[in-house]
């Protein structure tokens, strides 16, 4: 049994006094290879992007062609620089993308998740601005399956009385 009986008080004292005070708090160190890129992969629906970020003109590739390219219609490209431009970091980096699966509205917002993982990657003291702005989260909404004896996910036969 206890050999002595504590309040919660003189419990939570002892417990401040046997942590060091000299810990000090450690910043995240970038994630730079050896060429000064920094790597993140960015999922949305069925898409997922790989992003490489590195400093340079601003130049965008995704799949070896130009962003203005791949992307055409402009809301597409919106939502590519959403992060660099919360982060002021617009025409700072030169990124390069691998994407994959979905339709182009999952792939361009895959890469802008990997983009802000990219930027956190590079340069940590980003993440309360692209955090507060909702560019770290993954959005979870996938498409629903197909269940037995309905013709589609959620779509039913059509009614027949007779």
């Amino acid at each position: 049994m206890a050999e002595e009986v504590r309040t919660f008080g003189e419990l939570k004292s002892t417990l401040i006094k046997a942590k060091p005070q000299t810990a000090e708090v450690e910043q995240a160190k970038p994630g730079r290879d050896k060429f000064g890129r920094a790597y993140a992969t960015g999922k949305r629906k069925n898409a997922v992007a790989r992003v490489w970020i590195k400093p340079g003109r601003g130049q965008i590739l995704v799949n070896g062609k130009e962003e203005k390219i791949y992307f055409a219609r402009p809301v597409l490209r919106m939502i590519l620089r959403q992060p660099l431009i919360a982060a002021n970091r617009d025409g700072q980096f030169d990124i390069i993308v691998s994407v994959m699966g979905g339709g182009l509205s999952g792939q361009a917002g895959a890469v802008r998740h990997g983009i802000s993982k990219a930027l956190i990657a590079y340069e940590p003291g980003l993440r309360p601005v692209l955090k507060q702005g909702g560019f770290l989260t993954r959005d979870p909404r996938v498409v629903e399956r197909k269940k037995y004896g309905r013709p589609k996910a959620r779509r039913s036969f059509q009614f027949s009385k007779r």
